[in-house]
């Protein structure tokens, strides 16, 4: 086989990984879409998202998702208030505050976390966060702080991992021309170089909402899973993942179909979130 019929070859591989990954997300489109057609043909569009009252079990069934949908929506912005900013500037730190011999403890640090399951994320808050809300803030802990915070420090990984390269590939010359136009070392990093690296910085954001709103295992056992719609902090709300996961295994027909619908819905806000994160690195390079 000569060097010509190798790269063809190699090329048709190639792909063929490729598409296999469309395929899948196309399958799984069609999967989630074609089982929300029978519950969205029952109650319409507007009365499943809008609808405020979720009693599958009732004489008369209620299917509204308007409380799942707010409950995961403050649960990310609780998140990415907590996450972001320890984040960036943890980022920021490693990137070019931390002495070598504490990098090399951190930096692996950081990694374990993203390797640790949900599930003991979810412990964790059990034992402690929950008592600590409890005591501080009131209710039984159970509440979309609790929630919001243990979810702010599942997503530091990822926001970390992303916006520390993001940082460091910005030229050293940014930084050594804002030093010798007499800019102190705090200076030059947050005015000079974070700004030269926002494109990736808000690319880590939006990979950590994401994260957030896509969690499920940590965020049922902490936030109460009473699907209500509230804006007090200190009182438990349900998730849209949470709803799909503690009802599943008992769920058939119609129930189940309203089930996939709100996995749909869930899908939805993932694909609006990466279309936003394209559009912003667009509008960001061009700006550049």
């Amino acid at each position: 086989m000569n060097r010509q019929t190798k790269e063809k070859l190699a090329g048709y591989i190639f792909f063929a990984f490729a598409l296999s990954s469309v395929l899948a997300v196309v399958l799984i489109s069609i999967f989630i879409f074609a089982g929300s057609v029978p519950a969205i043909k029952e109650t319409g569009l507007a009365a499943f998202i809008f609808g405020t009252v979720w009693k599958p079990a009732a004489a008369v069934p209620s299917y509204g998702i308007a409380s799942m949908i707010t409950g995961s929506l403050l649960i990310t912005l609780g998140a990415v208030l907590v996450g972001v900013p320890v984040g960036v500037f943890s980022a920021v730190f490693l990137a070019y505050f931390c002495p070598a011999r504490l990098h090399r403890i951190i930096d692996p640090a950081v990694q374990l976390l993203a390797g640790i399951p949900s599930v003991i994320y979810g412990f964790f808050g059990l034992v402690v966060i929950i008592p600590f809300v409890r005591n501080h803030f009131g209710g039984n802990g159970n509440s979309i702080l609790t929630a919001s915070i243990l979810l702010g420090i599942m997503i530091l990984p990822t926001i970390i991992s992303v916006s520390q390269p993001a940082i460091c590939a910005v030229p050293k010359a940014y930084y050594e021309g804002a030093l010798a136009l007499g800019a102190t070392k705090e200076q030059a990093v947050f005015k000079v170089v974070l700004p030269a690296a926002k494109s990736g910085v808000m690319a880590a954001v939006v990979l950590g909402i994401g994260r957030s709103i896509g969690e499920t295992m940590a965020v049922q056992m902490v936030a109460g899973n009473q699907p209500r719609i509230t804006f007090d902090v200190t009182k438990g709300i349900r998730t849209m993942t949470a709803n799909i996961v503690l009802e599943m295994a008992e769920a058939a027909d119609l129930h189940r179909s309203f089930l996939i619908a709100t996995g749909a819905v869930l899908f939805v806000f993932i694909l609006v979130i990466n279309a936003l994160l394209f559009m912003l690195k667009r509008r960001i390079n061009n700006e550049n």
